[in-house]
């Protein structure tokens, strides 16, 4: 089932601003370099982010085909030990009796890992890239995975969230064809980014799923324009009672 992206970004943290661009309260972390670590899936199945999508301020993994749970929530746990992505989840997959037919694949703070087994269905295989890995199966071909990893890389110097950036990856890989089974009219999608910065309010676009829908890829565009919405929302009416407090204290 399925096609998924798992990406490393560093950036550098900056001011926050309110939804009318007014500054936020001045942070200690700003200017200081942070890592981000964003994972993206959607298939021809409901529920997906219950599955194939996991994530932790020290990487990001997806597991699919004959999913085993475990490997994503291992591999994360692994790497917050401090275990390399590629030690991590080949370990991971030496102990999996099934591993010849999964998909896995992720990233850390400074490598990438994936893998295809060989019983995998058709057409199935991944793609790495610099700080960045693409995998899927039962897809209509080859260019699903390239056009999702061609338009995250066109992406990388956009300011747009990296949330938004991966559903624009998503949507690249679906208009090639995505998963082939168009006998399947449920499906879903899922997102979820991490970030080694402390954030007074965590973005509420960060983590969302689709879980049963026929337009997976345009529902969660739309859910993720909802999500931000509101987080700005939030943030601006945050800042005015913040402020207001201020203005009580004296």
């Amino acid at each position: 089932m399925t096609f998924s992206i798992c990406v490393r970004e560093e950036y550098e943290a900056r001011e926050a601003t309110a939804s009318d661009g007014r500054a936020a309260t001045p942070r200690d972390d700003e200017g200081d370099d942070h890592l981000r670590f964003g994972v993206a899936v959607t298939t021809r199945l409901p529920a997906v982010g219950t599955l194939c999508p996991f994530a932790s301020d020290s990487g990001a993994v997806a597991t699919q085909s004959l999913v085993n749970v475990e490997l994503g929530r291992k591999g994360v746990a692994y790497l917050d030990d401090g275990l390399a992505v590629e030690d991590a989840l080949q370990s991971l997959l030496n102990a999996d009796d099934g591993a010849p037919q999964r998909q896995l694949h992720g990233v850390d703070a400074e490598g990438t890992f994936a893998f295809s087994g060989e019983e995998c269905k058709d057409w199935y295989g991944h793609v790495e890239g610099e700080g960045f890995t693409v995998a899927g199966n039962l897809l209509t071909g080859e260019s699903v995975i390239e056009a999702t990893a061609e338009a995250y890389r066109d992406s990388r110097d956009s300011d747009a969230p990296l949330a938004e950036r991966l559903v624009d990856a998503l949507e690249a890989g679906h208009a090639e064809g995505g998963d082939k089974r168009e006998d399947l009219h449920v499906q879903s999608a899922a997102l979820l980014v991490e970030t080694t910065e402390h954030r007074e309010m965590e973005p509420y676009y960060d983590d969302l799923r689709v879980d049963a829908t026929e337009t997976p890829i345009a529902d969660l565009r739309e859910t993720y324009e909802l999500a931000k919405e509101g987080f700005e929302m939030a943030v601006e009416r945050y800042e005015e009672t913040d402020g207001d407090d201020e203005m009580d204290a004296e």
